[in-house]
């Protein structure tokens, strides 16, 4: 079973930064597609960034251009850059991993843009 931390999360201006953690509980070499996924209060749970064991990486069409989703194989890692964020940018980030056909997900972490 791979557990999966979020860490980077918290408070920032509009267009301001911010690096979202993902650190696995073990390799993510061989670990073939991860992500992160939002939900806003009130809102489903949506896909913003997927990267797979390759490399090739897929972007909601609202951060694309702003985010950039990346893994480091040596550190167990995944991150989520995130620039110019904007208010509805808000929301609990949640990352995933898909492996040996079950998905794990992390606890979430809150990102709050705001004024």
């Amino acid at each position: 079973q791979v557990q999966l931390v979020e860490s980077g999360g918290g408070l920032v201006q509009p267009g301001g930064s911010l690096r979202l953690s993902c650190a696995a509980s073990e390799s993510i070499f061989s670990i073939n597609t991860m992500g992160w996924y939002r939900q806003a209060p009130g809102k489903q749970r949506d896909l913003v960034a997927m990267i797979d064991y390759r490399g090739s990486t897929k972007y909601a069409d609202s951060v694309k251009g702003r985010f950039t989703i990346s893994r480091d194989n040596t550190k167990n890692t995944m991150y989520l850059q995130m620039n110019s964020l904007k208010p509805e940018d808000t929301a609990v980030y949640y990352c995933y991993a898909y492996y040996n056909s079950h998905t794990y997900w992390g606890q979430g972490t809150q990102v709050t843009v705001s004024s």
